[in-house]
């Protein structure tokens, strides 16, 4: 079957953008102080995927290694500061940017290098056109995972201080005192992907899949494609969540099985 897509235009892009002037009003008609917010963040993700379509252009182009790369690192970086923005508390120094990126990178580059070697074989493996598309997926649901498993870990140490450092007195190891919270942490983390898969298919029609479908590849094709990048993204959330829910466990005490809360900012 040959893709017949509808191109839009400006003007189409225009009629859309109606919606979100929709809901700024509907903001200042409440009183809920989103009007702002509604305006900056439309804005933001126009003026980003814009550069971000000129630039893949640039790089499906050319099919370098090294632009990919760099492509590949500007990414992963602002998806660590995205990470260290959402924290209600954060740790003190570089481990605020430095948890959540290591994370994002481990599990990130993992997963795409897997998906890219295995089940897409693209020619040459790092071809933007594939990479980049992939990584973005996969880090934008990872981001989350891990933003909501720091945040958790380190709300509920605060809030449970008395009783991890009671463990600790009694002479448990940190591990033993931070395994509840670790595992509320991770579980926590994990959610957001297992209602999306749970989801997927009856209540909702995952993007991919619906962009397929309206470029016009066959739907059985955008659901197998659709099927895979569910599999990378629950598996690369769920290895970057558990690495940093655990790293972060490790900053917040110390060796000698001390519960280090001074390590968070604020405290």
């Amino acid at each position: 079957m040959t893709p017949n897509y509808i191109a839009l235009d400006v003007f189409d892009l225009a009629l859309a953008a109606l919606l979100i002037l929709l809901n700024g009003a509907l903001s200042v008609w409440l009183r809920l102080g989103l009007a702002r917010q509604f305006l900056i963040a439309a804005a933001r993700m126009c003026v980003q995927l814009g550069l971000m379509g000129l630039v893949l252009k640039t790089l499906f182009a050319l099919v370098s290694p090294w632009l990919t790369g760099l492509a590949v690192v500007i990414m992963i970086g602002f998806a660590g500061y995205e990470v260290m923005s959402r924290q209600e508390t954060r740790f003190r120094g570089l481990w605020a940017y430095g948890i959540g990126t290591t994370s994002v990178l481990f599990a990130g580059t993992l997963v795409t290098v897997f998906a890219l070697a295995t089940q897409i074989q693209a020619d040459p493996w790092y071809h933007p056109q594939y990479a980049i598309p992939l990584l973005g997926m996969i880090l934008g649901n990872t981001m989350t995972g891990i933003a909501i498993g720091l945040n958790t870990l380190t709300d509920l140490v605060r809030r449970e201080r008395a009783a991890i450092e009671t463990l600790l007195a009694l002479g448990e190891t940190r591990t033993v005192a931070f395994r509840p919270f670790v595992r509320t942490a991770a579980r926590n983390g994990l959610i957001p992907i297992v209602n999306a898969m749970s989801a997927a298919g009856i209540v909702s029609l995952p993007g991919m899949m619906t962009g397929q479908i309206l470029a016009g590849v066959e739907p059985m094709e955008a659901i197998k494609y659709q099927i895979l990048i569910m599999f990378l993204i629950g598996g690369g959330t769920g290895l970057g969540v558990i690495a940093a829910v655990h790293a972060g466990a490790l900053r917040l005490s110390d060796a000698r099985h001390r519960l280090r809360l001074d390590h968070l900012a604020g405290d």
